[in-house]
């Protein structure tokens, strides 16, 4: 997992459609509909966790695996639409680990976490992060993967263009756009208690997860 227990990677399609993206909203509806419910689960599944960990120190494991669940088939859908555009490979309909799929996440499981007062305050030093991921993402919910605002909105806006007219995307950008969602994933993973390693203030571009700290 390199210096970070949160591991996000996608891989970019060498040949993407020009105008798919136009309909890519319409084609992921039915995964829209099943993600709301499931996010839906999250937020209840994060605060029973929350209050385990408050007294316990430990993030129950089916908890856990059920929310990893949750983010691995979201990340799916947020590259295939537009949080990057990266692949006209329609998502599957899982939970699970779909390893030769081109977009990745995975969550390092904490053996250990704060409990009482320290869970708490430590949470609250997340703020200027979260200030952060907002602006790349325009404060929109960006797990969901539909539309995604702020920095992010714009770089994909871009590609989209690019596709459409020059049927290409520009390699540079889409590493900046991995780089911006990396850095929310992070930022993510931490505010809802899945990791209790402080993101860091770093920003890794590229399709993988860089393998140390540079």
């Amino acid at each position: 997992m390199g210096d970070t227990p949160v591991r996000l990677d996608g891989d970019l399609e060498p040949q993407l459609s020009r105008w798919l993206w136009l309909v890519k909203w319409i084609l992921l509806i039915p995964h829209f509909v099943c993600l709301f419910f499931l996010w839906i689960c999250f937020v209840v599944a994060t605060i029973a966790a929350f209050v385990v960990i408050l007294f316990t120190g430990r993030y129950p494991r089916g908890l856990f695996g059920f929310n990893l669940g949750v983010v691995r088939w979201t990340w799916r859908v947020a590259f295939y639409s537009y949080s990057a555009l990266g692949t006209d490979r329609y998502p599957p309909f899982t939970m699970q680990v779909v390893p030769d799929y081109p977009a990745r996440v995975d969550i390092a499981y904490p053996e250990h976490q704060r409990r009482g007062l320290p869970l708490i305050g430590w949470w609250l030093l997340g703020i200027p992060q979260y200030a952060i991921a907002s602006l790349l993402t325009g404060g929109s919910v960006w797990w969901i993967g539909k539309f995604a605002g702020g920095i992010v909105a714009v770089l994909v806006f871009v590609a989209a263009v690019l596709l459409l007219f020059r049927e290409r995307y520009p390699r540079d950008v889409f590493d900046v756009i991995m780089g911006a969602n990396r850095w929310v994933m992070r930022v993510g993973a931490f505010a809802c208690f899945m990791t209790p390693d402080y993101p860091p203030f770093r920003f890794d571009p590229g399709p993988h997860e860089p393998v140390a700290a540079a």
